[in-house]
């Protein structure tokens, strides 16, 4: 979704909406979202007839992402508030944490908005990395931000949230709202019940994240609801150094652990040849 500056003879500004390879300007642009017509239980008397084409819709996107991200190089989600301004320290601090990935290898992902995700986004890109946006159908418009260089447009969260976690080795949370709180405790439940290998997820911004890592601490462990071990799933600093170390630092440490997990299989397989021929010469030589 986008805004656009031109102005048609007479008809003022021409507000517009990208939906993949449809563009609706004005009275075009429905009132509603993909999701939000998705969701809405109220209009149970269409779901036999329209959830099936939705589901081919929904299909296609992931079709769309998996195809265009595929050669991605090694990236890393960077999250944060689409309403801070350029001049707040989240802003700044994303800036510099974006360029310090690129010059580590990395490519960054973010939702492609304003704010702290455009502050990501330009620092990747003044660094020479690659700097990927994946925007998202809102009601209210929001667009994709300049310094993104390759960018995609969801209509359904659940797929471009998979995109996040699909594409990226690690996730860099920035103080932001719901939808920053979202994308955390999404990755951080991943990373508990196992259905992603190990994910660093590194909270920046050590006065707006303390308060809630102490409620984590004092009430959610203490009560008993996560173990002890699941608060060193989170990484917090200010650091953008220690930050990017801390990535490149537990993707040494998977590596390391999966060639371990390797050899171990080949070497159990090896043995269990071995131990499968010695079995078939005795028995050949009793017969």
């Amino acid at each position: 979704m986008s805004h656009s500056n031109g102005r048609e003879a007479g008809r003022g500004p021409a507000q517009e909406r990208h939906r993949g390879a449809v563009t609706l300007r004005r009275g075009s642009i429905p009132s509603s979202t993909a999701d939000q017509r998705l969701l809405d239980s109220r209009g149970r008397g269409d779901w036999k007839t329209r959830d099936a084409w939705r589901a081919l819709r929904i299909l296609s996107e992931f079709v769309e992402g998996f195809d265009t991200l595929a050669d991605l190089p090694p990236a890393v989600s960077v999250f944060g508030s689409a309403r801070s301004s350029p001049d707040t320290a989240e802003c700044k601090l994303a800036e510099e944490v974006g360029g310090a990935l690129a010059r580590a290898g990395y490519a960054v992902i973010t939702g492609g908005g304003p704010g702290v995700m455009e502050a990501a986004n330009r620092g990747a890109t003044e660094a020479g990395g690659l700097s990927v946006g994946l925007g998202i159908e809102l009601p209210f418009e929001q667009g994709i931000n300049d310094w993104v260089d390759l960018a995609i447009d969801f209509r359904y969260f659940f797929a471009r949230k998979t995109m996040f976690v699909k594409y990226a080795q690690a996730f860099v949370v920035l103080p932001g709202g719901f939808g920053t709180m979202d994308e955390l405790f999404e990755a951080l439940t991943l990373v508990q019940t196992g259905k992603v290998t190990r994910f660093p997820v590194v909270l920046m911004g050590v006065a707006y994240w303390q308060g809630l890592l102490d409620w984590l601490r004092d009430t959610m462990a203490a009560g008993g609801k996560i173990g002890p071990v699941d608060l060193d799933l989170i990484c917090l600093t200010d650091d953008v150094n220690a930050a990017v170390r801390h990535i490149v630092e537990s993707e040494a440490t998977l590596s390391v652990e999966q060639d371990a997990v390797r050899d171990e299989a080949v070497a159990r397989k090896g043995a269990d040849q071995q131990a499968a021929a010695e079995q078939a010469a005795d028995q050949s030589r009793e017969g």
